[in-house]
C-alpha cells in the first residue's frame, strides 16, 4: 500500500518509529489538524511534538505529489509507445524528484531542438554509431545519410553531434557527474552590472559589486541579497564549477581511444557540456540555492513571527493608546478592560503646535475619567519626546508607562477589518487603538495584520510565497491553540486560526454569540450552524469559557475526558471544582488505575498539569522598560556607549536592538557573545531587554554596530 511505501521513506528520512508515523498520517487523513495531533492524540503519535508532526505532515504532501507527478509520467511515456516494464519499474520505485525528472528527461515533450530535427532527417543510426567510436572512417558512413535535408557529409556529421550532445546531457550518469562538480567546488560570482556601480540606490549591494565566494558557504541572506540586486539590474549573478575539471570527468566517461570517432565525440560532448548541461545545473542549483535560503530566512521569519506573538501580554487593564506625532498632534484613545473604544481624542505636547497645557490637562483628565491603568505609546515618530512629556507629568493613578511598536499599524488602521469595526472613525484613531490593543494582549491583535507587515521578517517579499504563507499561518495556528481563546471575547480573525475552525465557521460562532448572548458551556458549540462532531471535537479544548458552570470549560481538558475527570472527583468524594481547587486530593490519584482503552498515560499527565493551573496563560509576564535618558537620535550616539535596548528582530546574521534612536542597531552574531553560536536565537529572543555597547555609527548610511559581548 503506498501509504505504508510513505511511512517508511518518511520513518528514515525523520528517524521516527515507524508506528508513529503511520499512526500519525492516519491521523491527517482523518482531517486532524497539527495542534490538535499533539495536544490531544499523544497516544497515537507517541507523544510528538508540533514540529515532527508539521515535517511528517509535509513529507506526506510531497510524496503524494511526487505519487500524481509519477502517474504522469508513465501516462505520457506510455503514449509515446516506449514505457517498458524495466522503466515503469524504474519510475515507481522512484522517491527521489530530481531522479525521476532525470528518467523522464528523455522522453518529456519538449521544443524541437537541433537534436530532434537531426532524428527527423533519419541521422539517429549514424549518431550512435559515431558513439560506438569502432568506425575507422566515419565519414564514409556519414556520406550514406548526406540525402534531402542532409546536403553534405559534414552536415550529416553536425546533426549526429547534435543528437550526441543531447544524449549526454540527458544521461542520467552525466547529470550527476555535473552536480557532484557543483557540489565539490561551484563558486558563485557577483558583478556589478555595467552603468550601475554610482546609481543612486545601488551603493546598497556595494558589497556585492565584484564578490566571489564557494556555493556551499554562501549564506541565505547574502544568496537572497545577491538575488534582488539581480532582480533590480544592479547586479550580474552567476553559479559554476571548475570548467576544466567538470569537462574533463564528463570527457572520461564518453571517449575511447584517439580515433576520428572520439574526436567527433569529444566536439559534441564540450557542446553537450557548454550548451545544454552547464545552463541546466547551474540553473538547477540556483534554485536549490534559493529553495534552501528561501527555507531558511522563512524559518527565522516563523520563529521570529512566534515570539512576537508570545509576547507577554497586560491582560485586561483599562488602557490609553498613544499615537505619538509633532504637527499633527498625538492621537489618545481611551479602551476598557475588554480594547472597546470609550473615547479618543488628539493633543498637541511638541512643537510646532505646542499646546502642552492643554495636552497634560487632557491626559489627566481622561486618565482620571476613564481610570486608565496602562498607558501604550508607540515607538514611531516623536515616540520618545511622548514618552519623556508622559513620564513628567507624574500622574496621580501612577499607571505603567510602555512604549509599544508601531509595525504593522498603518497596515490595519487602513484594512477592511478596522473600516469594519470602526466605521467612524479615521485611521489616527484605528491606529491608536491597535497600540494600545497590542498592549493588552499581542496575539488577539497581530493576528488581524498580515505578518508580512508586522517588520520581523528578512527579505519577506523575495521568497517563495506559498512557502511564506504556509509557515507563517501555520505559526499563528501554533501560538493562538498554543495559548487558547477565549470563546466569548475573541474576535472572528482570532478564532479562525483556533483548531478546526477556519473563517467561515470563526464568523457563524460571532454571528451566533450575537443573537443568543454569551457561550455557557462547550456543548452549546454544536448549535453553531455547520459546527458539526467533527470540527467540536477539533476546536473544543482550544476554547475557554470563563465562568462556566463546568470549570473544565475554562480549561483545556478535552469534553471528550470529562467523563475521566468527573470520575476521579467521584473517588476522591468531592465535585471537579473541589478537585481542582485541593492539591491533596489530587496527589491521591492514582493516575494508573485510570488507563484505558481510550485514555493514555501521556492525556492523563496533561489532566492533572491543568487541573493544578486551569486555563494558565504560557506567556511571560510583561516588564516596563526605559531607555537611556538624553539618547534620542543617532548623532547622540557615541562609541564605547553601553546603552539598554529591546530586541526588534532576529536574522541568521545577528540581531537587531532598538535603543531608541529611531534607527536600529546590529549585534552582529560574532558580537552576541563571547562563545561561538550558530544561531542568533540560542542566545536572544524578541522584546528581550539587553544592554549594549555601541561599536561603530555610520552617519552616512544610517548605520549601528552594537556588541554584547563583556558588559557586566
Amino acid at each position: 500500500m503506498e501509504k505504508d511505501i510513505f511511512a517508511n521513506i518518511i520513518s528514515g528520512i525523520l528517524q521516527l518509529d515507524i508506528k508513529n508515523v503511520t499512526n500519525t498520517i492516519s491521523l491527517i487523513d482523518e482531517g486532524c489538524t497539527i495542534p490538535f495531533m499533539s495536544r490531544y492524540r499523544k497516544e497515537r503519535t507517541g507523544g510528538l511534538d508540533e514540529v515532527q508532526i508539521g515535517d511528517i505532515s509535509d513529507l506526506y504532501e510531497k510524496f503524494r505529489e511526487m505519487s500524481k507527478r509519477k502517474e504522469t509520467i508513465l501516462h505520457t511515456i506510455s503514449e509515446l509507445g516506449k514505457l517498458t516494464p524495466e522503466l515503469e519499474a524504474r519510475v515507481n520505485n522512484c522517491w527521489d524528484s530530481t531522479e525521476l525528472e532525470d528518467i523522464y528527461l528523455p522522453y518529456r515533450p519538449k521544443r524541437r531542438t537541433k537534436a530532434q530535427l537531426a532524428r527527423e532527417n533519419g541521422l539517429e543510426p549514424l549518431a550512435l554509431l559515431i558513439m560506438a567510436q569502432n568506425t575507422p572512417r566515419p565519414e564514409l558512413e556519414a556520406a550514406k545519410f548526406a540525402k534531402g535535408n542532409v546536403k553534405t557529409t559534414a552536415d550529416a556529421i553536425r546533426g549526429a553531434q547534435d543528437i550526441i550532445a543531447e544524449m549526454v546531457s540527458e544521461d542520467q550518469k552525466s547529470r550527476n557527474l555535473m552536480r557532484a562538480a557543483y557540489r565539490r567546488d561551484a563558486m558563485i560570482f557577483s558583478k556589478v552590472a555595467k552603468g550601475k556601480d554610482f546609481e543612486e540606490g545601488s551603493a546598497k549591494y556595494s558589497d556585492y559589486f565584484d564578490f566571489s565566494e564557494p556555493l556551499n558557504r554562501c549564506t541565505s541572506h547574502r544568496y537572497l541579497a545577491m538575488r534582488r540586486g539581480e532582480e533590480e539590474g544592479v547586479l550580474r549573478v552567476s553559479i559554476g564549477p571548475d570548467n576544466d575539471r567538470a569537462l574533463d570527468r564528463l570527457k572520461r566517461n564518453y571517449l575511447r581511444g584517439e580515433g576520428i570517432c572520439t574526436a567527433i565525440v569529444n566536439e559534441a560532448v564540450e557542446d553537450a557540456y557548454n550548451r545544454l548541461l552547464t545552463p541546466s545545473i547551474s540553473n538547477e542549483f540556483a534554485a536549490d540555492c534559493k529553495s534552501r535560503s528561501d527555507d531558511e530566512a522563512i524559518a527565522v521569519f516563523g520563529e521570529n513571527l512566534r515570539q512576537l506573538l508570545l509576547s507577554a501580554p497586560l491582560g485586561q487593564k483599562r488602557v490609553m493608546g498613544i499615537d505619538p506625532g509633532f504637527r499633527t498632534g498625538c492621537k489618545v484613545v481611551c479602551l476598557d478592560e475588554q480594547g472597546q473604544l470609550l473615547h479618543h481624542e488628539a493633543i498637541f505636547p511638541h512643537p510646532p503646535v505646542h499646546r502642552t497645557g492643554e495636552a497634560e490637562a487632557a491626559l489627566r483628565d481622561m486618565t482620571e475619567k476613564y481610570r486608565i491603568e496602562a498607558i501604550a505609546i508607540g515607538n514611531g515618530t516623536a515616540s520618545r519626546e511622548t514618552e519623556r512629556f508622559v513620564k513628567g507629568l507624574h500622574l496621580e493613578s501612577d499607571p505603567q508607562i510602555f512604549v509599544v511598536s508601531e509595525d504593522g499599524a498603518s497596515i490595519y488602521s487602513a484594512s477592511k477589518t478596522a473600516r469594519e469595526e470602526f466605521p467612524r472613525e479615521d485611521v489616527t484613531v484605528r491606529g491608536a487603538v491597535s497600540i494600545g490593543r497590542r498592549l493588552m494582549d499581542p496575539l488577539a491583535e497581530l493576528v488581524k495584520i498580515d505578518p508580512k507587515s508586522i517588520g520581523v521578517g528578512q527579505y519577506q517579499h523575495d521568497v517563495d510565497q506559498s512557502k511564506l504563507k504556509k509557515r507563517l499561518d501555520a505559526t499563528v495556528e501554533s501560538c493562538v491553540n498554543l495559548v487558547g481563546v477565549n470563546l466569548n471575547t475573541a474576535s472572528v480573525h482570532l478564532l479562525q486560526y483556533v483548531s478546526g475552525l477556519g473563517a467561515t465557521l470563526a464568523r457563524n460562532i460571532v454571528k451566533y454569540r450575537s443573537a443568543n448572548g454569551p457561550f455557557t458551556d462547550r456543548a452549546q458549540l454544536l448549535k453553531v450552524p455547520r459546527l458539526g462532531p467533527a470540527a467540536f471535537r477539533q476546536c473544543a479544548g482550544f476554547l475557554r469559557i470563563s465562568g462556566a458552570a463546568n470549570p473544565l470549560d475554562n480549561s483545556s481538558v478535552h469534553p471528550e475526558s470529562y467523563g475521566v475527570v468527573e470520575k476521579m472527583a467521584a473517588d476522591c468524594g468531592c465535585t471537579v471544582a473541589e478537585l481542582m481547587a485541593d492539591r491533596a486530593k489530587r496527589d491521591s490519584i492514582v493516575l494508573e488505575n485510570y488507563v484505558d482503552g481510550e485514555t493514555g498515560m501521556p492525556t492523563l499527565v496533561d489532566i492533572m498539569k491543568e487541573l493544578e493551573k486551569p486555563g494558565r496563560d504560557p506567556r511571560n509576564e510583561i516588564e516596563e522598560f526605559a531607555f537611556a535618558e538624553g539618547i534620542e537620535q543617532i548623532e547622540d550616539l557615541q562609541i564605547g556607549m553601553v546603552l539598554p535596548g529591546i530586541v526588534s528582530n532576529i536574522t541568521n546574521f545577528g540581531a537587531f536592538v532598538d535603543i531608541g534612536v529611531h534607527q536600529d542597531g546590529l549585534v552582529h552574531i560574532s558580537k552576541l557573545t563571547d562563545r561561538f553560536v550558530s544561531d542568533p536565537m540560542q542566545v536572544v529572543h524578541l522584546h528581550q531587554h539587553v544592554m549594549v555597547r555601541v561599536i561603530d555609527v555610520d552617519l552616512r548610511r544610517r548605520r549601528i554596530a552594537l556588541s554584547m559581548r563583556d558588559i557586566d
